[in-house]
């Protein structure tokens, strides 16, 4: 099916036509040139030293029988605290909650219960910390050691035993706890939506401005033609760019790849085809590629906001969550750290790539709908 639909696009004369077109309109200028492959790569640099992010709302698992009495306490203080939340309830082992993305942190406590290990003064817990963002796993470790020593004072009686408990912490996904290992991917996300929308909608813009818009409607062709023409060698650009930017942030950064790369391709391949369409849909609405550049940033903005590229989306009030499931930018940043750091859960990366697929398709019916409307 794929493979039919290549096929008719590049044996269409007049859609190869409109591509070199917009190939050699994009391409021949050395600023623009610079603008697509060099800026990239300064932002990347900058962004990706320059930005860092709070902590508020971390999931900590419990992974306890449920007989254990300290173990249980130990738990409701650690709720207590205003540190942590409770995750969501998972079938998994510790690991798998921590890959899914379920829980920031899990507690582990030693065979047999806390209650009996600590009678036998062996009472060794052991923290796993999803370490993909450092400065919230730093503060796990913290915020779990300072409950740890004032449930110890609260609970011990005597001085004969005052360490009742020692904590084993094993860092995960990044045990150097870099924070650009964690913003890096997010940075790559936001200079990918950068390109690809103000570039798409400045492209139909700058018709308008120049006066060949009318041209093009006056033309013998259909308007499938002229959308796909308009908007396919920015997304091949876009695609271009994205193993460029990976690139960048392994050699730079030191930023892994530990999932498939077929994974980081078909989330990216959707995602431009969202942020591509989304760009058409606001050059329809604009008169000059002023007002398209405008247009492009007043999207781009909140949606980079709400997308937990820079700030948790825990931190943020319930209303504002709502609109984070209609951004293409949270599920694709969620893939990108989930495949580069984790190795790419298949629950977290198809749950992902299914709801951005909904976007996009939604995207391209709504931006050729308009476009089919601006061309009558």
């Amino acid at each position: 099916m794929i493979q039919k639909i290549i096929n008719r696009i590049f044996k269409n004369d007049t859609l190869r036509g409109f591509i070199r077109k917009e190939f050699i309109q994009a391409l021949r200028d050395v600023r623009m040139r610079m603008l697509l492959f060099v800026m990239p790569l300064i932002q990347l640099t900058v962004f990706g030293l320059a930005l860092s992010n709070e902590v508020k709302n971390i999931r900590l698992g419990f992974v306890h029988a449920p007989n254990d009495i300290v173990a249980k306490h130990l738990a409701d203080r650690c709720f207590a605290s205003n540190w942590f939340i409770r995750p969501r309830e998972t079938n998994g082992d510790a690991f798998q909650w921590i890959q899914s993305g379920d829980a920031d942190a899990v507690l582990v406590v030693p065979p047999g219960g806390l209650t009996k290990s600590i009678e036998e003064g062996k009472g060794r817990l052991q923290l796993l910390v999803d370490a993909t963002n450092a400065m919230r796993a730093r503060s796990v470790e913290n915020y779990v050691q300072r409950i740890l020593i004032a449930y110890q004072k609260d609970t011990v009686t005597t001085t004969a035993n005052p360490d009742r408990f020692s904590l084993d912490v094993r860092v995960l996904y990044n045990p150097s706890m870099e924070t650009a290992v964690f913003l890096v991917p997010g940075v790559m996300v936001m200079i990918l939506c950068l390109l690809t929308i103000i570039l798409t909608s400045m492209a139909l813009a700058r018709e308008k401005e120049i006066g060949t818009f009318e041209t093009l409607i006056s033309a013998p062709v259909r308007t499938w033609e002229i959308l796909v023409g308009k908007t396919l060698p920015y997304f091949i650009l876009g695609m271009i760019d994205v193993p460029l930017i990976i690139a960048a942030g392994m050699v730079f950064f030191g930023v892994p790849l530990r999932g498939a790369v077929w994974e980081i391709a078909l989330s990216s391949a959707i995602f431009i085809a969202t942020t591509v369409s989304v760009g058409t849909l606001i050059s329809t609405m604009a008169k000059n590629q002023q007002q398209a550049m405008m247009g492009g940033f007043i999207f781009l903005f909140p949606a980079i906001q709400l997308s937990g590229i820079m700030f948790p989306l825990d931190n943020m009030p319930a209303v504002l969550k709502i609109f984070t499931y209609l951004n293409p930018l949270k599920y694709f940043v969620t893939v990108l750290r989930n495949v580069m750091l984790k190795g790419g859960d298949p629950m977290v990366v198809w749950s992902n790539v299914g709801a951005m697929a909904v976007l996009a398709a939604a995207a391209l019916w709504l931006s050729f709908k308009r476009f089919h409307q601006t061309l009558d």
